[in-house]
């Protein structure tokens, strides 16, 4: 990171300020201390439902994170037979660590810093050994949370794997291994285009706009109640996107890309995402619970958001990544594909993107670059989920939230700073 910031991004962390100053804070909005499903059966005032959308309001989403099967259909993430991957433990108190938050007057401490990012769960690794883990509100080590866009990376990253393998060609046209999509905006798009979202797809990421893509893919899976004249399912959906420009351009985030993205991967291996993961990922990596992902009426996993996992099991995917791939004693991840992640994308293309506070960072492969001097790179979903790997610094951090601001604007001015704080900490 850099103490200095262009006058969009302090602006940005100005108006984020603002916003969070206005809402409950962490410890008026702990899900315990509020009581939500408590009691046999809940009270109407600590009840919440999937047919008025209350999950979703702020502060439910403090206890619904963490219980995502209460409410939706879901599939299953098997961690296979083998044993669990040791996280050996080198606890080191991160307490006196002050950092100062982007547009800030004064620094601020390390819990101060979780607090004020509402965060759930963090669990920090240096040189492979968890120095820190703690859970705040609903969440426990067994609990999975909900990863929101952190979905994407793990998808993309499995993607890039057969890639490198040959058994996909990331120069083919989507229609080619989807034929049903060759009439939509998505049909002459490569695959190479979805993993660094360069589609020219007619598709809004506004999760505030009712009418948007976002919220009408959201509305198809079931993720919402439904309103008339939607999809019935993700694919019905994602068949009706059309085509607003050229593909190849700008980066623009869009998270129905990661959704073909998955079609296509099920159709080159014959698998369901689920089970994509667990031989790809979860097996391998030794993972220690289950996950399981958000489906649609028809059983197709939300490739661009829906998988819930446990925090320590999120931060071995990215001790994997920060360890060129190798994890477990097997090499999971390609080095080269891990490789390409990190040397990213065009540098600058975030902040043209709309993401005026990662100045300078780009977008490869679903991860986002830093280009920093540290080389750290992110998996990142709204709310505050996130998988920071600081190369250098030989730093991974896991963070599960649930800030009530969407977008990651609303964390990145206090998580940033915080992040590369304990870099330079642990890394001297």
């Amino acid at each position: 990171m850099t103490d200095t910031y262009t006058e969009a991004a302090l602006a940005a962390a100005r108006t984020v300020a603002a916003f969070n100053a206005d809402q409950p804070d962490a410890d008026a909005s702990d899900p315990r201390r509020l009581g939500w499903m408590r009691g046999a059966p809940p009270s109407a005032e600590k009840r919440m439902l999937f047919a008025d959308n209350s999950r979703n309001r702020f502060p439910q989403i403090r206890w619904s994170f963490s219980h995502q099967r209460h409410f939706l259909p879901t599939s299953e993430v098997w961690r296979g037979e083998g044993p669990v991957s040791a996280l050996p433990r080198a606890p080191r108190s991160l307490d006196g660590l002050r950092f100062t938050a982007i547009g800030a007057s004064s620094p601020m401490g390390w819990e101060q810093g979780l607090k004020a990012t509402w965060t759930d769960g963090v669990l920090v690794l240096h040189k492979g050994r968890i120095v820190d883990e703690r859970y705040f509100g609903a969440l426990q080590p067994q609990l999975p949370h909900l990863a929101m866009s952190v979905t994407k990376s793990f998808v993309a990253t499995i993607a890039a794997s057969l890639v490198a393998e040959g058994a996909l060609d990331e120069t083919k046209r989507v229609d080619h291994y989807v034929p049903e999509l060759a009439a939509s905006g998505f049909g002459d798009a490569t695959v190479r285009q979805l993993l660094d979202m360069r589609t020219g797809i007619a598709y809004t990421e506004d999760y505030l706009d009712p009418d948007s893509g976002a919220v009408r893919l959201g509305r198809a899976i079931g993720l919402a109640p439904r309103q008339p004249g939607d999809a019935a399912s993700l694919t019905d959906y994602l068949c009706t996107v059309g085509k607003q420009g050229a593909h190849g351009q700008a980066f623009a985030y869009k998270t129905a890309n990661t959704d073909v993205l998955a079609w296509v991967l099920k159709r080159v291996t014959g698998l369901t995402l689920a089970e994509l993961l667990e031989q790809r990922l979860w097996s391998p990596l030794g993972m220690e619970f289950d996950a399981y992902f958000a489906i649609d009426a028809w059983g197709t996993e939300f490739a661009g958001g829906g998988l819930n996992l446990a925090l320590r099991d999120m931060a071995r995917f990215g001790e994997a990544m920060r360890c060129e791939g190798v994890f477990n004693g097997r090499q999971v991840v390609p080095a080269s594909v891990v490789a390409d992640i990190r040397r990213g994308g065009e540098r600058g293309e975030c902040a043209r993107a709309g993401f005026p506070i990662l100045d300078g960072w780009s977008y490869r492969s679903m991860w986002w670059v830093s280009h920093n001097a540290h080389g750290a790179f992110m998996a990142r979903g709204i709310h505050g989920q996130a998988i920071y790997v600081d190369p250098a610094a030989e730093l991974v951090i896991a963070r599960f939230a649930s800030h009530p601001g969407a977008g990651n604007a609303f964390n990145d001015p206090v998580s940033l700073p915080a992040y590369h704080a304990v870099a330079l900490a642990l890394g001297s």
